[in-house]
């Protein structure tokens, strides 16, 4: 049970080392400039594999727990499917549901772990296979993986090598599972964090912050819905950026060369990759040379969020 492309990478380990009954996706979406219909990326992935889809509106009308009940399976995996599962559902199975989490529970509970992490400036974080409950992400602990965030990873970055380890763990609790070795293992709920959905809105950079809280959104939110301000009152996306010491204004580019510098409430943003509205993605320097770019001029308005 999954939908986006994070869902993708356990999809075709399950595939290729168990027998899949049912895959269960979200419905199609539109999306794209035409608004047209698209189906999740598990849908794609099971069809390509010739393994049946069900997408039902919703998770509690009975049509959910029916279709597993019917399919035969044990065991229901969820991976990202986006959808709160009702006692019917949890139940519906002899095995019930295991859930991989990107995070390391009781972290990061919510629907943005990889986000906030980075956002937090942890320096770690990883994969956790659980059982799963009716209260959000407090299941116990079946395995889990930890890994290092790297100075410069990106959301998308991050979000793309914990797919995987999320795949091969969850191979592994299985394996542990059917030899008998694995011991569940109750979450300290004392110790929980949350990490709840993020909306566009949080993308704003305000440059009162610091450079170091801005860099981190510029990661956290890259490549949705990224991290932004305004330059001559049209929209601006950061894609790429680094912390620097220096003095200045917040808001306003203390320098143009092989970066564009802009001062903040800490330090120097140093802009590597960003995108004006309306057009593509570029370097700092082609970018400054095609919008006549210098030194003095203010991103954002002053004192507030971009």
């Amino acid at each position: 049970m999954g939908s986006p492309e994070f869902a993708v990478p356990c999809l075709e380990a399950l595939a290729r080392d168990h027998e899949v009954a049912l895959v269960v996706s979200q419905p199609d979406k539109p999306a794209g400039r035409g608004s047209q219909l698209t189906p999740p990326a598990v849908k794609v992935k099971a069809s390509e594999l010739g393994l049946p889809v069900v997408q039902p509106k919703s998770a509690r009308t009975g049509e959910l727990a029916a279709a597993l009940q019917a399919s035969g399976a044990e065991l229901a995996v969820v991976v990202a499917y986006g959808k709160i599962l009702p006692p019917a559902v949890l139940t519906a199975l002899p095995k019930g549901c295991i859930n991989v989490h990107a995070s390391l529970l009781p972290a990061y509970r919510g629907a943005a772990p990889i986000q906030w992490a980075i956002l937090n400036g942890d320096d770690e974080t990883g994969v956790t296979i659980m059982r799963m409950n009716e209260r959000m992400d407090e299941g116990d602990i079946l395995l889990q993986r930890p890994t290092p965030i790297g100075a410069e990873e990106t959301y998308g970055a991050l979000q793309t090598r914990l797919a995987e380890i999320g795949a091969a763990a969850l191979m592994d609790a299985l394996d542990a599972s059917t030899a008998g070795t694995l011991t569940p293992a109750p979450q300290d709920h004392a110790r929980a964090t949350l990490a709840p959905m993020i909306s566009k809105a949080q993308g704003a950079i305000d440059w009162r912050d610091s450079a170091t809280l801005i860099e981190r959104r510029v990661r956290a939110f890259n490549p949705w819905p990224s991290a932004y301000t305004t330059l001559r009152g049209k929209l601006l996306k950061i894609h790429v950026a680094r912390v620097e010491t220096g003095p200045g204004e917040a808001g306003r580019i203390v320098d143009v060369s092989d970066a564009i510098r802009v001062a903040t409430g800490d330090g120097i943003l140093a802009i590597e990759s960003l995108q004006l509205e309306g057009r593509k993605a570029m370097g700092a320097i082609e970018f400054a040379h095609g919008g006549a770019l210098a030194a003095g001029e203010q991103l954002g308005a002053q004192g507030a969020t971009g």
